[in-house]
């Protein structure tokens, strides 16, 4: 069945602006590791969910925060920052802080040539700049009191100074580009990260509000787990105080008796991070049995 025949048989669903590009493939695995599986079929802007009440609709995460606070899209995955170019009046359900590279927020900036006289916002007084945020370069700006020529880029802005602009207002993450092409940081406008958003009209539907909650309780539960594996593993009661102090945990350890009265069972969070060192230390405390399992979902 097709989304328009869905939306037409009456079934309730929600109607949620999946985010086409970039940020693509990595919200796709992260609905994944939230229990929902997405399939984006080739040629296709309507990927299928193996919910029956969501639907999705590919569209550019630029564009999302409008149709939401239009309510053409019931909820939508988009930046902070698209949000804020956008004006838009939504609902933040779930900072999703996941970027496509690495979990560091990404960072709207200010730049220029390296060999600019330009070195703070003041001395954008007149000047050109290039940038696909006019929105927010221009609030950025009237905050700070200057007056610039802000036009808007289609793309390949980093090579727009020094000829076409005096500067360039720029979405990254490491810098790599910026500094591939001769240009310098000079100050950060904002920072910011994925969000799932919804309509407040849609939020006074109980259906749908409980609906998009569940939702969002899922993928807030896959990004806490993203890093992290449990541990389970069985100590001598004599030595379970020494385990104990050695022993990492998102929260206390749950200890549980053994049928053996001798000896316990402890299970526990870590960062994946510390287990080459840890697992070792935990056989010298007297810990045996141990198992590394990975997780998808931390919740609560």
């Amino acid at each position: 069945m097709s989304l328009s025949e869905k939306r037409k048989s009456g079934k309730r669903t929600i109607l949620l602006g999946f985010p086409k590009g970039s940020l693509q493939d990595a919200m796709a695995s992260l609905f994944q590791k939230a229990g929902y599986q997405i399939r984006i079929p080739d040629r296709s802007y309507y990927p299928t969910v193996d919910d029956p009440e969501i639907e999705c609709v590919l569209i550019r995460a630029q564009e999302i925060a409008r149709y939401v606070d239009s309510q053409v899209l019931d909820a939508g995955i988009t930046g902070k920052d698209w949000i804020d170019e956008n004006r838009a009046k939504v609902k933040e359900l779930a900072d999703l802080k996941f970027s496509k590279q690495s979990f560091r927020p990404v960072r709207w900036v200010l730049a220029v040539p390296e060999n600019s006289k330009i070195k703070s916002v003041k001395d954008l007084e007149g000047k050109r700049i290039a940038t696909e945020a006019v929105g927010l370069t221009k609030n950025w700006l009237k905050k700070n009191g200057v007056k610039a020529d802000v036009e808007f880029s289609w793309g390949a802005t980093e090579v727009k100074p020094p000829l076409l602009a005096d500067a360039i207002v720029e979405v990254t993450e490491t810098g790599s580009s910026l500094r591939a092409n001769k240009l310098r940081i000079v100050e950060m406008i904002m920072e910011s990260t994925p969000r799932l958003i919804a309509n407040p009209e849609a939020l006074k539907d109980p259906w749908k509000k409980r609906k998009l909650e569940r939702l969002a309780m899922m993928l807030e539960g896959a990004i806490s787990a993203e890093g992290k594996v449990g541990l389970m593993l069985n100590v001598p009661t004599s030595r379970l105080q020494k385990v104990l102090e050695i022993l990492p945990a998102l929260s206390s350890p749950t200890v549980s008796t053994l049928a053996d009265k001798k000896m316990v069972a402890v299970n526990t969070i870590i960062e994946e991070n510390q287990v080459r060192e840890l697992i070792p230390d935990l056989v010298d405390a007297g810990a045996t049995g141990i198992v590394e399992f990975p997780l998808n979902k931390i919740v609560g």
